[in-house]
């Protein structure tokens, strides 16, 4: 352990002093040589498995032509691997006569001008795990295609997230870090510190983001309340599960509220004046989810208005935020341009799920994580 700490030391030494040294090929790892067989994939996510193989849906047949999206260039070779007698066309460009003869679709082609021109399209596997920007086409609705999402796989990065806005905002790290830029070592004057152990908080939309914001926040001692629109099921670190009819009941009890709801017409709006003024004074509201669901103007009416302590928000409405919304300049409020599901973690979890689809797909095996379209995730 020692030798292995000084070469890692020493190679630092060397990237400071801005020397390279040359490496093989051999030692670059292959994130598809060390990926967790399906098995081990579904059980580490809790992935859900389509209960019927997809060669038994109407239209199915071994694809022939799968478009990819061009952000997804350097998955390329690692799908062709589970599909190598499939033509993988990546889009843009694509040629016309290639689209109009894609059996699937991988990443982010689901617009309207695509599925009207893919006429053969049965599959479309979503690059994330909110597809309203898909299930709003109504061609998906009309052909009944086959939709797939990355649910769960961003759920650990995501909840990582959240608890490192819920200690900035309790603790203050922000006030000491501008105290820091300033070299002024806060005394008296720096605010009453908050401890997260003990504190309540309502996860709003307990799916796999939700669940992984439940079980780390109760790992940090807090009580954890939690809403879910499909039943009362959830894991035994969570200590209430409601109904969304619940929220306003929930929420007046919680000292921290995290949204991680998927954007459905019932969600959309919900974090609006009323709920915002049934909350306790100081409580702390953060959203990775859609920013849709929040409208943004009651949202800086209570935060100027002290009732909301804080707020830590990954997704806004709309997006980007303009300059000139006053959301930036309200007090207590971090905000990160919807970024947290991007860590390595979560893109490699990522790859590993379109990859195995692929292969499933081709295969004509039982799907993983297929949207329920009318229902919006």
């Amino acid at each position: 352990m020692a030798l292995h700490r000084l070469v890692i030391a020493s190679l630092a030494v060397l990237g400071l002093m801005g020397l390279t040294l040359p490496v093989r090929a051999h030692d670059v790892p292959d994130p598809a040589a060390s990926a967790p067989s399906a098995t081990q994939l579904v059980e580490k996510l809790g992935l859900h498995v389509a209960p019927q193989p997809v060669r038994e849906r109407p239209g199915w047949r071994p694809p022939r032509i799968v478009l990819v999206s061009a952000d997804l260039h350097e998955l390329i070779p690692r799908l062709q691997h589970v599909a190598p007698h499939v033509k993988l066309v990546e889009v843009p460009p694509g040629s016309g006569r290639e689209v109009a003869a894609a059996d699937a679709a991988i990443g982010r082609l689901c617009s309207a001008q695509l599925l009207s021109e893919a006429k053969q399209l049965q599959w479309i596997q979503w690059p994330a795990a909110g597809v309203e920007r898909c299930v709003q086409q109504p061609l998906l609705h009309e052909r009944h295609l086959l939709l797939t999402n990355l649910q769960r796989t961003m759920a650990g990065s995501m909840a990582e997230h959240v608890l490192g806005m819920m200690l900035v905002l309790s603790r203050h790290l922000d006030w000491f870090l501008r105290q820091q830029q300033q070299a002024h070592w806060a005394g008296d004057d720096a605010p009453q510190l908050v401890d997260l152990e003990g504190k309540t908080v309502l996860v709003v939309g307990l799916g796999g983001i939700g669940t992984e914001v439940a079980r780390r926040a109760h790992a940090f001692g807090m009580r954890v309340t939690a809403t879910r629109a499909s039943d009362r099921s959830g894991p035994d670190f969570v200590s209430y599960v409601g109904l969304p009819d619940e929220l306003g009941k929930l929420a007046k009890d919680a000292d921290f509220i995290v949204n991680c709801a998927p954007l459905t017409p019932q969600t959309t709006g919900i974090f609006n004046q009323t709920f915002f003024a049934g909350l306790k004074p100081g409580a702390i509201f953060i959203s990775v989810a859609r920013g849709q669901s929040t409208i943004t103007g009651d949202l800086v009416a209570a935060l100027n208005s002290g009732k909301l302590g804080g707020a830590g928000l990954d997704v806004v409405d709309p997006e980007p935020l303009p300059a000139d919304s006053p959301l930036w300049r309200a007090p207590n409020v971090i905000i990160t341009p919807h970024v947290s599901a991007n860590s390595p973690l979560a893109d490699e979890l990522r790859n590993q799920v379109i990859v195995e689809n692929l292969r499933r797909y081709v295969a004509g095996e039982p799907m993983l994580s297929v949207v329920d379209i009318e229902r919006g995730y």
